[in-house]
């Protein structure tokens, strides 16, 4: 499905704009600065670049449900904050499709967190009342339902360039509890199994009505949140009544997860909704792959886009490779945080530890698509006395959830804290047509420039000294003679500040930037991949040495199969990159061969071989490399989607090389050196 772009007017490019014909440039020389604590060189590589950056994103609950009945001044102001042009500027927004809970039941879910269903109950329909509701007739449904979330729906289309619809919990006659805050047994499946095709007609008939009723296309229909986790339990009180389980939430493990992809797809062509399915929206990449590597094969090719949330941040690499065996696009679709010590709208350690993830996602994770969870949070619930003593920093926005329509500005006044400053360093200047690229600083992240013509790039100081930052531009093949980098600095000194422009000298540019700091760095005048920059080149030779042996991949004694050998370097060690498919970048295909038996790399039956090169296209044959810019590879089979390792983690001489589901193991990982010269000479 092509995705559609907007323009906007970016704060970060106007005040560049302004900034560059007003004041001198700054040599590297002029550019002396008070000595820096520490120094980093960091150095952006074109070679290795990504598929389009769709761009930045939030969930629309629970604060369009808590605030979208708010007086027109606060909703204005929110909207802009979030969406403005001034603001964080987002362009993707994730609808929730409530589920709803039985219209005898209580409201005690947090505040926002009651979104409205899409069904109408008869009157007197009660929470044992389970076999009412049929998505094919009309009487059933509530076309005027969820009027809240709507309305930031229908403020914020002419600024959404991705919609996508996304399931908490079924509604409540479609769950084993009754509930939809989640099952009795949290780790039990809450959907009921002949519930399966109901849900699925819920969801697409809820996106149809959605599209119809706003004017908006859904691109993606995610039909799960955190779905294999024990998060979502209902607890009741002495009385009956639930007490526990403030969020519509619930479990579906990964065989019934199957069984509503398998009923999803013709649920939507039946409802005539051209939405492609998404999923997992899993709670980390661990679980993630946990889900995906039991998928069969018939439900992976029913999911057109991979989300996972990075709660938890280990084996983000693994869902990155995972993403590139299936060629699909992956989102980090959910995400948020506290990081920091209570509630506090000057600290920098909540904007350092967002931007830090932010980083890390990006240089990890492969995202086309990073999204927050919500950035406006109930102020109430993060203040002192709220969620914890302390409380708390979640949110880049917070505002009461309380407020009423007498309200105004002054008596449910909005809040930012310095997660809002430092997020638009990233939103301002990295944006959607980009394409990001390998850094080789884990502090760093870059993007190409959607024209080719310039860099952005954003570097995390989060310790408490200034620290002189080089950008090396030697890996771009064109450095125009007028080329400039502007930072633009966040800090507790100022927000977004630009600086004046530093005019680049022998390839190189550098600043000092402030302590406890993100700083942009527009690079203007650079393009192109230099010659040199590519990792690989068709027909030099390299050698591939385990991260975790230290040892060498090398053919077997038999001829075909792979072993660990020592060596510097021997025949049965080099391979020819004698072929690349695809277009240049992060998943381009590559194809290598062995000097000196002539034979390809391939896998058959998951295991490594060389084999006769017969000189035909064959997946098998065909390797995509990942990288974190660490100077470390993997290498993805695109046929089997495993990845080359040592078997068993072994580290000795003539352990088997073989492959394996990708787990970011370091035995996965492997350095990649060029040894063209000395396999001329040999």
């Amino acid at each position: 499905m092509a995705r559609r772009t907007r323009s906007r007017r970016y704060l970060g490019a106007a005040a560049l704009t302004a900034l560059a014909t007003g004041a001198a440039l700054l040599s590297v020389p002029a550019q002396a600065q008070a000595e820096a604590a520490a120094s980093v060189t960091v150095q952006p590589d074109p070679s290795y670049k990504q598929e389009k950056f769709e761009g930045w994103g939030t969930s629309l609950v629970w604060f369009a449900n808590a605030t979208g009945d708010y007086p027109p001044a606060i909703r204005e102001k929110l909207a802009k904050l979030l969406f403005g042009d001034d603001g964080l500027a987002l362009n993707i927004a994730r609808y929730n499709i409530g589920g709803g809970n039985a219209p005898d039941v209580k409201d005690y879910l947090r505040a926002g967190g009651a979104v409205e269903g899409w069904w109408k109950a008869p009157a007197g329909t009660t929470r044992e009342d389970t076999d009412w509701w049929s998505a094919d007739d009309p009487a059933d449904w509530n076309k005027d339902a969820d009027a809240t979330q709507r309305w930031w729906v229908d403020r914020i289309k002419k600024d959404i360039t991705h919609w996508e619809a996304f399931s908490n919990s079924p509604p409540w006659f479609m769950t084993e509890s009754g509930y939809v805050s989640g099952g009795f047994d949290a780790n039990k499946d809450q959907l009921k199994s002949d519930s399966v095709d109901d849900f699925a007609a819920y969801l697409a008939g809820a996106t149809k009505r959605l599209e119809k009723a706003e004017g908006i296309k859904v691109d993606t229909v995610d039909p799960f949140n955190e779905p294999n986790t024990g998060y979502w339990g209902t607890k009741l009180g002495a009385d009956g009544e639930p007490v526990g389980g403030r969020q519509e939430g619930a479990h579906i493990g990964p065989e019934l997860q199957q069984k509503v992809l398998a009923a999803l797809a013709p649920a939507l062509k039946k409802a005539k909704v051209r939405s492609e399915i998404s999923a997992m929206d899993e709670t980390n990449p661990s679980i993630f792959a946990q889900n995906w590597n039991t998928y069969s094969q018939a439900s992976r090719d029913l999911v057109d886009q991979m989300n996972v949330h990075t709660y938890g941040t280990g084996q983000r690499t693994t869902v990155r490779d995972l993403a590139k065996a299936a060629d699909k696009p992956l989102w980090m679709s959910e995400v948020e945080g506290d990081w920091g010590d209570g509630q506090s709208f000057t600290d920098m350690r909540p904007g350092l530890g967002l931007a830090q993830q932010i980083v890390n996602d990006l240089r990890e994770l492969e995202p086309s698509a990073w999204v927050f969870w919500q950035p406006v949070e109930d102020y109430d619930n993060m203040k002192p006395g709220g969620e914890s003593a302390k409380g708390g920093n979640w949110g880049s926005i917070q505002l009461p959830f309380s407020c009423t329509s007498k309200d105004t500005l002054e008596s449910c006044p909005i809040f930012t804290n310095t997660k809002f400053d430092t997020a638009r360093n990233f939103t301002h200047f990295i944006k959607p047509g980009d394409k990001l690229i390998k850094v080789n600083d884990t502090s760093s992240a870059a993007a190409v420039t959607a024209n080719g013509k310039g860099v952005s790039l954003v570097h995390v100081n989060s310790t408490t000294a200034p620290r002189t930052v080089t950008i090396d531009l030697s890996k771009f093949r064109t450095i125009s003679r007028g080329a400039t980098v502007t930072p633009v600095v966040t800090s507790a000194d100022g927000k977004l500040q630009p600086q004046a422009p530093i005019k680049v000298g022998d390839r190189q540019a550098t600043f000092t930037v402030p302590a406890q700091s993100v700083t942009s760095f527009a690079v203007k005048g650079v393009s192109g991949v230099a010659k040199d920059a590519a990792l690989l080149s068709k027909g030099h030779t390299y050698t591939l040495t385990g991260v975790q042996s230290g040892k060498a991949v090398t053919v077997a004694a038999n001829g075909t199969n792979l072993v660990l050998g020592t060596g510097n370097g021997t025949t049965a060690q080099q391979w020819r990159l004698s072929a690349r498919h695809g277009e240049t970048g992060a998943r381009q295909r590559y194809v290598f061969s062995n000097p000196a038996e002539g034979k390809r790399l391939a896998v058959r039956d998951n295991v490594p071989v060389v084999e006769p090169d017969t000189g035909d296209r064959d997946p098998a044959t065909e390797w995509i490399m990942s990288t974190t810019g660490d100077g470390t590879w993997t290498l993805v089979n695109a046929a089997t989607g495993r990845v080359l390792e040592v078997g068993g983690q072994a580290t000795n001489e003539g352990a088997a090389v073989t492959t394996w589901q990708p787990n970011s193991g370091s035995n996965q990982r492997w350095t990649v050196t060029d040894v063209t010269d000395e396999a001329a000479g040999d």
